[in-house]
């Protein structure tokens, strides 16, 4: 792994079984694997990134607002545009809704084909379409 490299992302949920439906689902789909499964977490990992998903006892709110200081979101390669619609067309089933839907799929801006979904619990992700036209991350997301 390259010195900086993302190592992991560890993030504090409210309900551990609703996060492994909705992170689970996405994660999976996105390419990872099952990779730590214990009492009050969960984590997936895609070569040597991992994502964990935690319910701590330690928790000093049960909601997470992604419009706070703090994390926003996290953004993932999804492939091509192809491959970012079939995941928006799925994610209601798991626990994901569409934001922005009234400039889906260019909310990030013209060049930039994404989805931004929300989880119940408020947790953001981009989904960036990163082959073929419009490829890459023109700036912050709406």
């Amino acid at each position: 792994m390259p010195r900086g490299a993302l190592h992991h992302v560890e993030l504090w949920v409210p309900d551990l079984s609703r996060a492994e439906r909705s992170w689970g689902w996405l994660l999976t789909a996105l390419g990872y694997v099952p990779y730590q499964r214990w009492e009050g977490g969960r984590s997936w990992r895609l070569g040597p990134t991992y994502v964990v998903v935690e319910q701590s006892p330690a928790l000093a709110a049960d909601e997470h607002d992604r419009t706070l200081p703090g994390l926003n979101h996290l953004a993932f390669d999804t492939g091509s545009r192809s491959d970012v619609d079939a995941l928006v067309a799925a994610a209601g089933e798991h626990g994901w809704a569409l934001l922005f839907g009234d400039r889906h799929p260019f909310a990030g801006g013209p060049d930039h084909y994404a989805a931004y979904l929300e989880d119940t619990d408020g947790f953001e992700v981009e989904l960036v379409a990163t082959s073929g036209a419009a490829a890459g991350h023109v700036g912050d997301a709406p």
